[in-house]
């Protein structure tokens, strides 16, 4: 494991990237929209589930030579904490950690995190374990605020031709999520920490990189 400190550098909301190397298509962004279903467990009650709508913003080459370098920068929409659940009212989520897998058909050279704002008074951290990058958000931030994650950037070289390198969130299910944080929830006269977890339904890809 690996850790990484975020670099303290003016947010990135459109994250731009210029292709190093040669034979490198030009760069493309696109916006994506998810939709993450959650699932909290407090210790009273039964787990409550909602949605949290969520944006990334993903620049990558369209094509790049075999065996040239390259990057991919994810830069997160903001996203906006809900007040309340199911009647209750969430007053901040707190240890947020976001994964993504390392993307195949490449070799991963380098990975930092940049910008971010609203995210509270810990410092964020990338670690990357078992092929698996996980953003790591201290927090808290506090519930009805928005909040922008760190932008990812990826430095990589280029595998096989023929092949492609695409981007995603990790996440399958509430079992095995992509996103995970506990939120501090008040319920009646009771206030809980509920962890929650989350994953993109459906899990759309990112960014395509094509190998020539």
């Amino acid at each position: 494991m690996r850790p990484r400190t975020a670099l303290r550098l003016p947010m990135v909301v459109l994250g731009t990237v210029a292709a190093v190397g040669l034979a490198t298509g030009a760069a493309s962004a696109a916006d994506v929209q998810l939709s993450l279903a959650c699932q909290a467990t407090p210790p009273i009650g039964g787990a409550q589930t909602f949605t949290i709508g969520a944006g990334v913003n993903g620049t990558a080459p369209a094509s790049v030579a075999s065996g040239s370098a390259f990057a991919i920068t994810l830069a997160p929409d903001p996203i906006t904490v809900p007040s309340s659940v199911n009647g209750n009212t969430v007053n901040s989520i707190s240890g947020l950690k976001l994964s993504a897998p390392v993307p195949a058909n490449a070799t991963l050279n380098s990975e930092t995190i940049s910008g971010g704002s609203g995210l509270g008074s810990g410092t964020p951290t990338l670690t990357l374990s078992g092929g698996t990058l996980t953003m790591n958000v201290p927090g808290p931030i506090n519930g009805g605020s928005t909040f922008t994650l760190p932008t990812l950037n990826l430095n990589l070289t280029a595998g096989a031709s023929g092949s492609t390198v695409q981007t995603k969130l990790a996440g399958t299910s509430y079992s095995s999520p992509g996103l995970t944080f506990t939120a501090k929830v008040t319920a009646a006269i009771f206030t809980v920490n509920a962890p929650t977890a989350c994953y993109p339904s459906p899990n759309p890809v990112l960014t395509t990189t094509s190998i020539s």
